[in-house]
């Protein structure tokens, strides 16, 4: 994995062998970024990486522009490595790595995110509350964004948050944004 456009273009993320974590691959997460930057102006924005794996999303977003990136994530491997790329990368300041559930990190969490990247497991039981959860409160800023990525199978489009969706082979990701708060 590695960082594909921006100020750390062609930068390493650090990853380990894992079965328990699923990157986001190179042509998603391109076609992904390029779909953003049509959209949004990555300058400062502050940035959730939920089910952050190894940090693929808020690297690349960070090395776009944005200011800060949260990472949540509950397997230890995946935050060492995180914490390596960051150091690496010489941004270990505009960057909080966090061991955690990440319905626990929603409750508790007090801070407004501009753009969320949630990429749970496809076996996830309710993406409905967890779209609810981030779109549909003030976890996510005015014209604010969420991505979530998940199985072709699932259909978010009666969400009333829902943008719009892109399917790659197996793989959906579906655009939320709070309609009353968008831009």
């Amino acid at each position: 994995m590695q960082i594909l456009a921006g100020k750390y273009r062609g930068q390493k993320i650090k990853s380990s062998p894992s079965n328990d974590i699923r990157p986001c691959s190179s042509r998603v997460k391109k076609s992904l970024f390029d779909t953003l930057v049509a959209r949004i102006d990555f300058e400062e924005m502050v940035v959730l990486d939920l089910f952050a794996g190894f940090g693929n999303m808020g690297f690349e977003s960070l090395s776009r522009g944005a200011g800060f990136i949260y990472f949540v994530d509950r397997h230890a491997e995946a935050l060492k490595c995180m914490q390596a790329t960051a150091t690496h990368l010489g941004v270990s300041e505009q960057v909080s790595v966090v061991r955690s559930d990440v319905s626990a990190f929603l409750q508790r969490t007090a801070e407004r995110f501009d753009l969320v990247f949630c990429d749970p497991p496809y076996s996830w039981p309710d993406y409905k509350t967890l779209i609810d959860r981030i779109a549909g409160s003030d976890i996510l800023s005015d014209g604010g964004m969420m991505l979530v990525e998940h199985s072709a199978n699932l259909d978010f489009q009666a969400s009333p948050y829902y943008l719009m969706h892109k399917d790659y082979g197996m793989t959906r990701v579906s655009f939320f944004q709070h309609q009353e708060r968008s831009l």
